[in-house]
């Protein structure tokens, strides 16, 4: 448990809920040291039906007690919310910052203070399936930075990293990642239903089939492509679709769409 931690919240929305669910069930606070300020009213009403924790409207409120403020909005808004959290933190306090391309550099400046993290998470954390690439600066303490992991490990798994360039890469990969497995899966329904299955049975195939794929992935010691080639008979149904792919440019497809990703990630941090 964060022993006598309070945790505050600077947005309410699906990531924030996500991390409070899961520091909740984690026993790490209780729903008495969490609050959560969000614009909208009926959202915060929403969070303390279904959590017990308190809810405000007013930023500086919801940053003045909490030993770990958490900023959970969205990159455009970042600039509007600043100015009326500056100079409210005091030293000892810590800011987790989960907003996609917003800078260290930004955030300091912005908040006139230095114990930052950095951390960029995922949907699945709403499941505790998450994966969180974090940077911390030098003011961050040892007992900061194992409180952030316990967070972080309540969504699910976290890799600490040292340059900041790597959570824009991370941005990318395994924070807009689930959206590129979402659209796939959806491709594979469709022309499954397509074919003729159901669309209940079309999504329960592709599903698992994507999910065992995953796990089998994540048990092995094997490279990717050999368990491709596990897979691909010669002159057989499998490298006759591989080869379409290939033809069609998925792959190029794929790694053109990531690089956007990271691009635009940097171009946030800039406020482009």
């Amino acid at each position: 448990m964060l022993t006598r931690v309070k945790m505050g919240f600077i947005g309410g929305g699906n990531m924030a809920e996500a991390i409070i669910k899961g520091v909740l069930e984690k026993g790490l606070v209780s729903p008495d040291d969490v609050v959560a300020s969000d614009v909208l009213p009926e959202r915060g009403q929403t969070l303390h039906e279904r959590y017990g924790i308190a809810a405000t409207t007013d930023n500086r409120a919801a940053a003045q007690d909490a030993d770990i403020l958490i900023l959970a909005i969205k990159p455009q808004v970042l600039p509007l919310v600043l100015p009326d959290l500056s100079g409210v933190l005091r030293d000892g306090q810590l800011a987790l910052s989960i907003i996609a391309g917003a800078t260290i550099r930004a955030l300091s400046a912005g908040l006139g203070h230095e114990e930052i993290v950095r951390a960029m998470p995922n949907t699945p954390a709403q499941i505790g399936a998450g994966m969180s690439v974090w940077i911390a600066t030098p003011a961050v303490s040892e007992e900061q930075k194992a409180q952030v992991q316990a967070i972080l490990q309540a969504l699910g798994q976290e890799i600490e990293v040292h340059e900041e360039r790597y959570v824009d890469m991370a941005t990318a990969i395994n924070g807009s990642g689930p959206a590129y497995v979402f659209l796939i899966l959806e491709a594979l329904v469709d022309v499954a239903v397509h074919m003729g299955f159901s669309q209940p049975l079309a999504r329960k195939l592709v599903i698992q089939t994507v999910l065992g794929s995953a796990l089998f992935a994540q048990g092995s010691s094997l490279h990717l492509a050999e368990l491709r080639n596990m897979v691909t008979s010669p002159g057989g149904t499998t490298a006759e679709a591989l080869l379409e792919m290939e033809r069609g440019g998925l792959r190029a497809t794929l790694a053109n769409a990531v690089l956007a990703a990271y691009e635009k990630s940097k171009r946030l941090g800039k406020g482009e």
